[in-house]
């Protein structure tokens, strides 16, 4: 018995009581669970995405047909960043949410930003700033990462972002100081657009009032046909009677 209470206070000066959590470097795996229409997305064409999660975040990654993801490493980070990789490209943005993005592609009228790991937006170059910016390449360059706030979601799934409404140092929102635009008014209710018919009458019998260019009236199509075949409706071409 003293033996025994020896070598637990020896136990108790390492250890006085279980650890709550694991160790960071004990070997672990986490389950998370997706839904099935969301497994092709975190595979990617020929496995393509899965791949390049293992491969950037050191995490092994298995997926089953239900949907449960098993990621397991003995790097407690690699886990986590693995995890946050697959959340965002499962997850769907949300209208007034403010995420933290890439800026992977560069054209006239703005910039596209990827952001919750597998979502494109678009940042049009008069969201960029408060003010005026001629060219998006005077604001950011591919490869920068910026914070967007989502301001749209159409009925294809297009993502419309915006950076001037949100501190690219911190993150946080900032207040909207740019007048709202005024509603346009409907193509149809301009004067003399394109909506309003500026034509007159026409004219009875078309054009010409009934009268063909020779100033003589039409008559059924089986009058004219006859008057130019000769008047005759049995008339028969020369080359027909030919033997």
């Amino acid at each position: 018995k003293g033996g025994r209470a020896h070598i637990l206070g020896e136990m108790t000066k390492a250890l006085g009581s279980a650890r709550t959590e694991l160790s960071a470097h004990a070997p672990r795996i986490e389950t998370i669970q997706i839904d099935k229409s969301k497994i092709r997305d975190v595979i990617g064409t020929g496995g393509k995405v899965i791949r390049e999660i293992v491969a950037e975040t050191g995490a092994k990654v298995d997926i089953d047909d239900e949907g449960v993801i098993k990621i397991s490493s003995s790097d407690l980070g690699q886990i986590e960043a693995a995890k946050a990789w697959i959340l965002g490209i499962v997850e769907e943005p949300e209208v007034g949410k403010i995420y933290k993005g890439k800026v992977v592609n560069i054209v006239d009228f703005g910039a596209f930003v990827n952001f919750m790991g597998g979502k494109d937006g678009l940042v049009h170059v008069s969201e960029m700033k408060n003010e005026r910016v001629e060219k998006p390449t005077d604001v950011v360059k591919e490869g920068q990462e910026v914070y967007v706030k989502v301001l749209e979601i159409d009925n294809r799934g297009k993502v419309r972002l915006s950076m001037r409404v949100v501190d690219q140092e911190t993150g946080a929102e900032l207040e909207d100081t740019r007048p709202p635009r005024e509603p346009r008014e409907p193509r149809g209710d301009r004067e003399g657009g394109r909506g309003g018919d500026r034509r007159g009458p026409r004219r009875e019998g078309g054009r010409d009032g009934g009268r063909d260019r020779g100033g003589r009236d039409r008559g059924p199509r089986g009058e004219r046909r006859d008057r130019e075949e000769g008047g005759d409706p049995n008339h028969m071409p020369a080359f027909l009677k030919e033997d």
